[in-house]
């Protein structure tokens, strides 16, 4: 896509990207340059799992040739959502206002990022959401398409949570709410460390968006879900949600014997 980018409101502050990688040595330079056109002001945080294609020379070489791109190495592929909490430890630490996650494979489109940090404006989170009024896939197979929107309706039945992507990996968060989340105590990974962290924000009052985005499948490299994954987070959600349902009762029935 090309075209002047969107204004983004300086009065959100720093905006950090922040974009895991693990063997993306060709996808990397794209999506780096897509975020630098669409939001120019935004910095970028690489944070690689020591990619054996050689990813993290690449991100060196950036780090080198552009101000505003960082990069943080980590010693082995340990998940997702390992990597962003040590993004987000950095990103808070650098006192950094907003900070975004989004994928390196251009799936998560840099030039629909504008359209999320606009909804920060009244939102604590925004969520780039496939499953509202006018978001969507490109280039998906119908089965993952039903496994997206099953998984992500028992995921709101069973939480009581008003999300329709709650499993969605593009999303932007104020910084203040990342501090308010208790991130120390997350350990999931995949889906799941997403649905954990909206879930998180749900239940402390947060005001979380959803706003439509246009995921599309990636082009080159492959896909890091694994079978393992969602199993984790089917697993990881109806504990979850029996703990919820058990709290509900256990409070209903002791307000229940103060009334008698």
């Amino acid at each position: 896509m090309s075209g002047v980018p969107k204004p983004v409101d300086a009065a959100l502050g720093r905006i950090l990207v922040i974009i895991p990688t693990y063997n993306e040595l060709e996808a990397l330079p794209k999506i780096l340059e897509r975020v630098r056109a669409s939001v120019p002001t935004a910095e970028i945080l690489i944070v690689d799992d020591n990619s054996p294609d050689g990813t993290g020379r690449v991100a060196d070489q950036w780090v080198a040739a552009h101000a505003g791109i960082h990069v943080m190495h980590r010693v082995g592929k340990a998940g997702l959502g390992a990597a962003y909490l040590a993004a987000f430890s950095w990103g808070l630490q650098q006192d950094f206002d907003v900070l975004v996650e989004m994928d390196a494979d251009g799936s998560h489109q840099p030039e629909q990022l504008p359209d999320l940090l606009a909804a920060l404006e009244y939102s604590d989170l925004v969520l780039g959401s496939r499953w509202v009024q006018g978001g969507g896939t490109q280039n998906w197979s119908k089965n993952r398409e039903i496994l997206s929107k099953g998984g992500n309706y028992y995921t709101k039945k069973m939480l009581g949570i008003d999300i329709n992507d709650a499993t969605g990996g593009y999303r932007a968060f104020k910084a203040s709410t990342l501090r308010a989340l208790d991130l120390h105590e997350v350990a999931s990974a995949g889906y799941c460390f997403q649905v954990d962290l909206a879930w998180r924000a749900k239940e402390r009052g947060f005001i979380v968006t959803e706003v439509p985005i246009m995921f599309v499948e990636r082009e080159v490299g492959t896909s890091k879900m694994s079978r393992k994954i969602v199993t984790e987070a089917l697993w990881k959600v109806t504990v979850w949600g029996i703990d919820r349902r058990f709290k509900m009762l256990k409070s209903a029935l002791t307000k229940d014997g103060e009334v008698n």
